[in-house]
Formats: structure tokens, C-alpha cells, sequence
């Protein structure tokens, strides 16, 4: 099951590269739950509308910023992930961990980042 939950867990990483709300949305239709929760040291948001607003300021904030996973680990319908913040430039800008929770059909309920306020 770990990787099942390895590739949900990408397809919403990419939802961060996006660059439309758009995109983002028809992404979150096959990893995320309506309902999910998305928290970190910055935000809390609940649903996909809040979550794209999010998503949205962020890339205000670091043009094309993005997340790239270095290490997956998945038991019990959860997961941590270590990953990378990088810049358009492919720049390494940053670092963290994220725990994700997961529902019956393997979808994400919830995604909890973890690092250093900038």
C-alpha cells in the first residue's frame, strides 16, 4: 500500500507546481478529499478553495516554488514525507517533513507541513 499512498502523495506535491487555480483543482479531484485540511507553521486552510488561495500567495510569494520528496514513508492510512522547497530556478530555498492522513479510498483528508518559519 505505501505505494499507493507514495503516488497520491505525489500527484498532490504537484498541485504546488501548478500554475493555474484550475489546474490545481482538476488535480485535487484525484488525490484529495473535498474536505481535506492543509496545516503548517503559516496557514490552515480546510477544503480545496482555501487551499488553492494558499497555494496562490505562495507562488505570489516564490515564482514558480515547488516541492520535490526525497524520502516516503506510509503505514495505516498515514505518511511522512522529508522534501525539498525550491525556487523556478530548481534552487533549493528550503526544507521540511509533512505527515499525511488518508481515507478509505486513499485520498488525502489531511497534510500537515513541518519547518523553520523563513
Amino acid at each position: 500500500m505505501t505505494n499507493a499512498f507514495k503516488s497520491t502523495w505525489e500527484t498532490y506535491n504537484s498541485s504546488w507546481k501548478a500554475e493555474s487555480a484550475d489546474e490545481k483543482r482538476a488535480i485535487f479531484q484525484t488525490c484529495l478529499s473535498p474536505t481535506c485540511v492543509y496545516n503548517d507553521p503559516l496557514a490552515t486552510t480546510k477544503g480545496w478553495e482555501e487551499l488553492v488561495n494558499y497555494m496562490t500567495s505562495f507562488h505570489e510569494q516564490v515564482p514558480g516554488g515547488h516541492f520535490e520528496t526525497h524520502y516516503f514513508l506510509a503505514h495505516n492510512n498515514q505518511s511522512i514525507a522529508r522534501w525539498h522547497m525550491k525556487d523556478g530556478k530548481e534552487q533549493i530555498i528550503g526544507e521540511g517533513m509533512s505527515y499525511g492522513k488518508y481515507d478509505k479510498e486513499g485520498k488525502l483528508i489531511s497534510m500537515t507541513g513541518f519547518f523553520e518559519n523563513p
